[in-house]
């Protein structure tokens, strides 16, 4: 039996054909030319690298300004219906936002999507559109005629780099529709059907700490109530369109929830979303008597023992459960 020959076995075939060592001497040959140190072999790769940087150059730029116009209609999406930046324009909510003259304007995050899924609540900071009673006196919005500048203070304000329309405004809600606010009880604290309010984040700017009197004002329905924490500094409820009913914000008009301080960094902070009227509640439970305040510390103490006692009672029963268990096996 003849075994079959390896075709790479050059040593193994002395009797090749001439035909043979002529076309492998002519394939030799060619492959010296496309040898890695051949110059015109390297000039062609080189100048096929050049061309094809010159092409992705070429790409980029024209791709640059679709990209660009693709980031700000994203931006744009985002901001009219997820969340928006807004600058704080003045002090009235101090000292939760900056917003005092010769400071640097807090940027707050507003979250737009919330109020889709739940109601505003007391506590919450919120960006609203002024209602017809808050602006019917203002001065017309001061905007600038020339259309060019007029687009660009419009950019700056979606971005919050320019204070948004002059009719929006920031502050916290105190009641909800349905309630009844006014101020004061003998501590000078504002109150909500009959109770006070538990608010820490109240600043008194000039350092007198009373607020004025009001009411008593009952929040009409799918309406909310609104006040500043600079208390003696804010234009809100109280006092815009004559105050009573017609200073309360209608719900539709809440554009949405203050979340985050994002500008500047010295002040990254969550905006507090204190509940004046529950911590009023738990405020009021820990204020019972302090015999009261005792009964559940007696309580456990009480049922310690017991419930020791049967949990050493079920232990050992489960032990010797298993004691046999295991003697049955053997």
């Amino acid at each position: 039996m003849v075994e079959s020959v390896p075709s790479n076995a050059a040593e193994d075939e002395p009797d090749r054909p001439e035909d043979d060592k002529e076309s492998r001497a002519s394939s030799d040959a060619s492959s010296a030319s496309s040898a890695p140190g051949d110059s015109s072999s390297s000039g062609a790769g080189e100048g096929d690298t050049r061309s094809a940087k010159r092409n992705k150059q070429r790409s980029f730029w024209k791709e640059l300004p679709i990209l660009i116009v693709v980031a700000l209609v994203l931006a744009f999406l985002i901001q009219q219906f997820v969340a928006r930046v807004y600058m704080i324009p003045s002090g009235s909510m101090e000292k939760t936002l900056h917003g005092c003259p010769g400071c640097t304007p807090d940027r707050i995050l507003v979250d737009k999507v919330t109020y889709h899924f739940t109601d505003p609540a007391p506590g919450d900071v919120v960006v609203f559109r002024g209602p017809d009673a808050w602006v019917e006196d203002d001065p017309p919005s001061e905007s600038s005629d020339n259309p060019i500048a007029s687009f660009f203070q419009n950019i700056g304000s979606v971005f919050g780099l320019a204070p948004p329309d002059e009719r929006d405004f920031v502050k916290r809600i105190i009641a909800t529709g349905g309630q009844t606010v006014e101020c004061c009880d003998d501590r000078n604290r504002v109150m909500v059907d009959g109770k006070p309010l538990d608010e820490p984040y109240i600043y008194w700017q000039g350092g007198k700490a009373e607020q004025r009197e009001f009411g008593p004002v009952k929040v009409p329905e799918n309406t909310v109530w609104v006040m500043g924490d600079n208390r003696n500094n804010s234009s809100d409820s109280r006092f815009q369109g004559g105050g009573g009913e017609r200073g309360a914000v209608p719900v539709e008009n809440i554009i949405g929830k203050a979340r985050l301080i994002v500008l500047p960094p010295s002040r990254w902070a969550v905006v507090s979303d204190h509940n004046p009227q529950e911590a009023s509640e738990q405020n009021a439970a820990l204020s019972a008597p302090a015999w009261q305040q005792g009964l559940p510390l007696a309580a456990g103490a009480l049922a310690a023992w017991p419930t020791l006692f049967v949990s050493r009672k079920i232990g050992s029963g489960v032990r010797r459960w298993v004691s046999r268990r295991r003697g049955r096996e053997r």
